[in-house]
């Protein structure tokens, strides 16, 4: 067996992976390919957020399509073993996978990192196809032409995983970059020897391929095309199963459904069915833990990098994103726009395709608390952001004064917010306030669950803040708009919202702690806000 013809080590990878506790079966996208590959001269360009299973979907469908091991013992047990297909399809293609995100020792150079492809490529062939006559001195195109006139009968599926990671090496200059799109060119474009070329990325191939030279690839993103969109990240139903795993599995869970939904859900595919981070899901089950596991890794972590580049004009948007509001946004043109990210369209579209944001019915959002939790610690530090570093930094005082009753620094927080430039600030309706309120109360996100228009007692809430210590003080906190902040608290004492707070009848309370109701008003005529505590 090869090093990247026929390798066996995909097989190892995913049959590990099937192991887990928290495996799921993904072989339907077999059912997509596997005639796309009998037909011959198909090339899909999957591109989704890193940590969406872009790796572990190549290392199947390698085990599946691969000639290199019988792989029945994994796939038998699958949903695609039921499939008519897949008996003829199992293990029958030669099939020619490289994981481009694989260095040679001391790496400084494009020219080091090419030739280890080349070089080992090359290798394998010769090894394998003995009765071709074969120049090492030939590029790896024509070694391939070579083989395939000798036997029309072999021709490759190639499994290229993460091919964009190249660019992103410091080492790797503008003029590397073209040669070595002009490298996967002539490797698989127009070339009978290709059954079917299937490569993943983070970046569509358009960011990077400026003329035609990639252009026989079909390029599947989660925000413009709806077809493999089931096939990447964690659906609904396939998280609940997973979680009805964990309560088996654990036996002290301290992860709850809604708490996943909260953390890692807020993705969308093209048709709007809701997508989960599943690197995130599966860590956290695993260590029986709600926590940032998606943000912390990988070299894309700074969210600032690409606000930077436009500061004042991603500023106000960001405030209405932060706040809870969509922001309109063009994404869908991203393959076709400049590299520099020199617009608001062009940064927003890099963080949609980073996962940093969420693309739905042509708006950008943040999705989860993941990702607002990023962004609330990328405010408390970046004094670039103005006004919003302000208020990010005085969210820790909001909430310390709300705990201690202290009305008059409540007061001066609001007053400050809504003396800024902030553009949602028209105070029309309780809306807007709403708006103002998440603002303010961004250092609350450390400590508590925050719920909008969550279901409590007789009504709805307007917020209500689930702390993370069952024995920390709870916050109830009702709006209104030329309107007392007394008739605030008597609406959450009447319609008893404080019952959210106390379990289901029979059982013991799921939080202990003292019971905060808390009223905030604003007078449209004085532009004055009032604020009112009373523990319950």
């Amino acid at each position: 067996m090869g090093f990247y013809l026929n390798s066996t080590t995909a097989y190892t990878l995913y049959k590990d992976e099937t192991m887990k506790p928290y495996f799921v079966d993904k072989t339907d996208i077999l059912k997509e390919l596997i005639p796309l590959a009998n037909q011959g001269s198909n090339y899909v360009c999957i591109t989704r957020p890193r940590r969406f299973g872009k790796t572990v979907m190549a290392d199947m469908i390698v085990s599946f399509f691969s000639e290199a091991c019988d792989s029945s013992d994994i796939f038998d047990n699958l949903h695609i073993a039921k499939d008519k297909q897949y008996r003829h399809n199992l293990n029958s293609y030669p099939v020619i996978h490289i994981t481009l995100n694989e260095l040679p020792r001391k790496c400084t150079t494009y020219e080091q990192y090419i030739e280890r492809i080349e070089d080992k490529l090359i290798k394998d062939l010769i090894h394998a196809y003995p009765d071709v006559e074969i120049d090492e001195t030939d590029a790896v195109w024509d070694i391939l032409k070579s083989i395939n006139l000798k036997n029309p009968d072999v021709r490759f599926i190639f499994v290229l995983d993460e091919w964009d990671y190249i660019f992103h090496r410091e080492f790797v200059t503008e003029k590397d970059k073209m040669s070595y799109v002009e490298f996967l060119s002539n490797l698989l474009k127009g070339k009978a020897y290709v059954s079917l070329a299937y490569m993943t990325g983070i970046l569509p191939i358009a960011k990077y391929s400026s003329g035609s030279e990639l252009n026989m690839f079909l390029e599947y993103t989660m925000a413009s095309e709806e077809r493999f969109s089931g096939d990447f990240g964690f659906t609904e139903t396939e998280v609940d199963h997973l979680y009805k795993k964990y309560l088996i599995i654990c036996e002290e869970p301290k992860v709850t459904r809604e708490g996943l939904r909260t953390w890692y859900d807020g993705y969308h595919t093209r048709s709007g069915e809701r997508v989960y981070n599943p690197r995130s899901v599966v860590a956290s089950l695993t260590n029986n833990n709600l926590g940032n596991y998606w943000t912390s890794s990988g070299p894309y972590d700074e969210i600032f990098y690409y606000i930077e580049k436009n500061v004042d004009d991603v500023r106000d948007d960001l405030a209405l994103m932060i706040s809870g509001r969509p922001v309109e946004s063009k994404v869908r043109e991203y393959a076709a726009t400049s590299m520099n990210l020199s617009t608001k369209e062009e940064i927003f579209s890099a963080m949609v395709v980073y996962g940093f944001l969420s693309y739905e019915n042509d708006c950008v959002f943040i999705p989860n608390k993941e990702l607002m939790d990023k962004f609330c610690d990328m405010l408390k530090k970046e004094s670039s952001l103005g006004y919003i570093y302000r208020l990010a930094k005085d969210s820790d005082r909001m909430l310390r004064a709300t705990l201690n009753k202290d009305i008059a620094t409540m007061l001066e927080i609001l007053e400050y917010a809504h003396n800024t430039e902030i553009p949602l600030l028209s105070y029309n309706n309780e809306t807007d306030l709403t708006a103002v309120v998440n603002l303010v109360y961004l250092a609350a996100r450390d400590h508590y669950r925050i719920e909008r228009e969550d279901k409590a007692g007789i009504g709805y809430v307007d917020f209500i803040f689930y702390p993370e210590n069952r024995t920390a003080v709870c916050i109830i906190l009702e709006l209104k708009v030329d309107r007392t902040p007394e008739e605030a608290i008597q609406q959450i004492k009447s319609k008893k919202y404080a019952l959210k707070f106390s379990g289901k009848m029979g059982s013991e309370p799921k939080y202990t702690g003292k019971i905060l109701a808390v009223g905030i008003a604003y007078d449209k005529i004085s532009k004055k806000h009032s604020c009112k505590i009373e523990e319950l």
